[in-house]
């Protein structure tokens, strides 16, 4: 057995505890707005209001029903488990950079006197952030794991991009675009040293003088 075995599944324990963590936050925050008269929704994104923008952080743990809170935990709780597997650390940075940048985008882009809440727009950039990590990664078991999410939610999830009345299809692009920029920006330093040139070696297909 690998001596990092015992680290890969301490890793592990963490980023499920911090997931599990994630979820139950929503479950109780929907609780709590329920018995408040969903109120809470007050807090969501407010697009291109400047005494709103902390919106951006508080939008993804609302939701209006308790069956819009059940569409959203399915796919979240799939895709952030995979997400988990490489620890609390990784699951933590890729939930903060999709919500800020997706969240950014939406308040950007969003319909004036429109308030955007719930945690679509995460669960998008989950399910771009395993799709485009193989590719940063230059992994292929994690283009194969991209590959399974787009079979088993890539339906869903495209449907989701056709305009509907009350949905903001504009946090799910926002959410998608971020959870690529999140690929890249925690792609690995092997990877990243891989497509960079040594100094004094021309890159391929460069004519040497």
């Amino acid at each position: 057995m690998s001596h990092n075995a015992p680290a890969v599944k301490r890793e592990t324990r963490q980023g499920i505890a911090l997931l599990v963590g994630i979820v139950a936050l929503m479950w109780l925050i929907e609780v709590i707005n329920t018995i408040d008269g969903n109120r809470l929704d007050r807090d969501g994104i407010y697009p291109r209001n400047l005494d709103h923008l902390w919106g951006i952080f508080t939008a993804p743990f609302l939701h209006v029903s308790f069956a819009h809170l059940v569409d959203n935990t399915l796919p979240f709780v799939f895709m952030g488990v995979i997400i988990a597997l490489r620890g609390a650390g990784r699951l933590a940075l890729v939930t903060l950079i999709v919500i800020v940048i997706g969240g950014l985008g939406t308040w950007l882009v969003a319909p004036s006197h429109s308030v955007t809440v719930g945690a679509s727009g995460v669960v998008f950039g989950y399910a771009t952030y395993l799709l485009a990590r193989g590719v940063f990664d230059r992994s292929l078991l994690e283009l194969l794991t991209g590959v399974v999410v787009g079979v088993v939610w890539g339906g869903a999830l495209l449907a989701s991009l056709v305009p509907h009345q009350q949905v903001s299809w504009q946090g799910h692009v926002c959410g998608a675009i971020a959870g690529v920029i999140a690929a890249w920006m925690l792609a690995s330093q092997r990877a990243r040293r891989s497509s960079t040139p040594s100094p004094g070696v021309p890159p391929a297909g460069a004519l040497a003088k």
